[in-house]
């Protein structure tokens, strides 16, 4: 008899950045995402036992993880500003420093749910009937989110483009 824990830790130390870096990217600072990420993981041991079975167990835990930042965000009042300090690995010359803080700054202004499907579409690379088995809506609602949540951040991130081009 397999113990309960069969391939978990392989699983965390596998996954556990990846994992991380959804979770800051959708809950917007490192703490938050820490906090998050334990709970996700430890919501997935708990279930390991239905999980070991599956090919792949990442879409369950990363819905979770999206799940309990929507949760949390909904909890604040304060939606629209979540405070970032730096995003964990994630590979930018230099001079692009500047406009990922403001794309930053754009993606926190976004509501919890359109975040998620940015940070699961476009920073994680999954398509869309990935991205909506891991928030569990459908296709078509993930196409109405993203292309919502584009045209705002068009307008966030141009507008302030434009402001520090002016001062």
């Amino acid at each position: 008899m397999t113990p309960p824990d069969a391939g978990f830790a392989e699983f965390v130390a596998a996954r556990a950045t990846a994992l991380l870096r959804t979770a800051h990217l959708t809950c917007g600072s490192a703490a938050e995402a820490e906090d998050v990420l334990q709970s996700a993981l430890e919501r997935a041991y708990r279930n390991w036992h239905r999980l070991r079975g599956d090919a792949d167990p990442e879409p369950y835990v990363r819905r979770i993880i999206v799940n309990l930042a929507i949760s949390r965000a909904r909890r604040r009042a304060v939606l629209r500003f979540i405070p970032v300090h730096s995003p964990p690995d994630l590979p930018f010359v230099r001079r692009d420093i500047e406009l990922r803080q403001v794309l930053l700054d754009a993606l926190r202004a976004l509501p919890p749910r359109q975040r998620a499907v940015v940070v699961l579409r476009f920073w994680e690379d999954m398509t869309e009937a990935q991205t909506a088995k891991v928030l569990g809506c459908s296709v078509g609602t993930v196409k109405s989110q993203a292309s919502k949540a584009l045209a705002r951040l068009r307008v966030l991130v141009d507008r302030e483009v434009v402001t520090n081009v002016d001062a």
